[in-house]
């Protein structure tokens, strides 16, 4: 640990060197937002397309476990956006499937 000095000889705050130790809840998380970004990369890059079911798949099963990481955190922002972005994938899933069973039926 390194404690600051103000100019006035006070100490300021005491900062914390050494790596915090990742704990079930951050790799949770950090899978989690790992495949929103992939999803994000592959779409960037053109090498997938928003309305392939691999693009939502990542997209609904990271911003799930990005919103349980943020559940068991407790931090309220990102629950509401994770949520938010776990409803619209599913959205996207359903309209996929649906999409699906009407050209599985004109065959």
């Amino acid at each position: 640990m390194q404690n600051l000095t103000q100019a006035d000889g006070g100490s300021v705050s005491e900062i914390r060197l050494e790596p915090k130790k990742m704990n079930l809840t951050d790799w949770i998380g950090a899978l989690g937002v790992s495949l929103i970004l992939l999803a994000y990369f592959l779409n960037v890059m053109k090498i997938v397309s928003t309305d392939r079911l691999v693009f939502i798949l990542l997209n609904l099963v990271g911003a799930s476990l990005a919103c349980l990481a943020s559940v068991l955190i407790n931090y309220s922002p990102f629950i509401v956006l994770e949520g938010a972005w776990t409803i619209v994938s599913l959205i996207a899933l359903r309209k996929f499937l649906g999409n699906r069973r009407v050209e599985n039926g004109n065959r």
